[in-house]
């Protein structure tokens, strides 16, 4: 046997079905597949809150580490939560593994912030709805500090951060 007719194992990207990346995962692993979510923190806006949430750092993608000659695929595409493999024509498409070796050996990532201080939002309700200003900063869980112009002075206000929109 020649290097050349020798398997190679190399890993694919999955496309998972709208917010099943976990259901795939689970399902993909329970049949003996070697996968891989990436997951990032990011702040969210639930229930008037803000809350930090776990979830996959790519909407809809997980990885699969597979023998690329004599694997047989067609569990992958029947799997429960996995729409397809990602393909380009017939033949699915390699991830290089030094991208996967980066994700998993790259530090957690910083909390993924609604707002970052300088971003320009705006009032989306409320009394003082439609009204702009910058954003500087929060002091917790529900409040943030804007600064705007009002009678024609700058003024940094304290909103519930849930009333904010960013301002494109």
């Amino acid at each position: 046997m020649t290097d050349s007719d020798k398997p190679s194992i190399a890993w694919y990207a999955v496309h998972t079905k709208p917010r099943q990346e976990a259901r795939a995962l689970e399902n993909l692993l329970n049949q003996g597949f070697e996968c891989f979510l990436p997951m990032m923190e990011v702040e969210k806006v639930r229930r008037q809150k803000v809350s930090r949430v776990t979830e996959p750092m790519f909407s809809r993608y997980l990885f699969i580490r597979l023998n690329d000659v004599n694997h047989n695929w067609s569990p992958i595409r029947s799997t429960l939560g996995v729409s397809k493999l990602v393909s380009f024509g017939h033949v699915p498409a390699k991830v290089p593994a030094e991208f996967i070796h980066f994700l998993r050996d790259a530090p957690p990532a910083a909390v993924a912030r609604l707002f970052v201080p300088g971003d320009n939002v705006r009032i989306a309700y409320g009394p003082l709805a439609g009204l702009e200003g910058v954003y500087q900063a929060h002091d917790g869980e529900t409040r943030a500090f804007v600064l705007v112009e009002l009678l024609g002075q700058p003024q940094k206000l304290k909103l519930a951060i849930e009333s904010l929109a960013a301002n494109t």
